[in-house]
């Protein structure tokens, strides 16, 4: 197979992670995410952050020429980068939650 192929990463944030007004900031926080994510350094791997407001979607769905793929395929060509499904959800979420303090502004001791 063709390690050439790009694959779109789409991950669904819920206004509610941004609290309770999180609605009226869902659109802006994923144009924040899309920015930083879009500086992750992969050829591979195209980065779209969008709010999930149909909460039957999944959280996290990988593409390939905007088509979903399922977790099985998803697997198989993620396994070509050396990536696991399970390990990019987890590592993606961490991520968000990440950019929510800190879009929120919240500071840890």
């Amino acid at each position: 197979m063709n390690q050439s192929i790009t694959l779109t990463i789409l991950i669904r944030v819920e206004p509610g992670s941004l609290g309770p007004d999180g609605l009226d900031h869902i659109e802006s926080f994923c144009q924040f995410c899309q920015k930083v994510f879009s500086k992750t350094t992969s050829k591979n791997l195209d980065w779209q952050i969008i709010p999930r407001y149909d909460k039957t979607l999944p959280e996290m769905s990988v593409l390939l020429n905007n088509k979903h793929l399922n977790i099985d395929k998803a697997e198989q060509l993620l396994a070509l980068y050396q990536l696991s499904f399970d390990e990019l959800e987890e590592n993606s979420m961490e991520r968000i939650s990440n950019l929510i303090d800190r879009y929120l502004g919240h500071e840890y001791d």
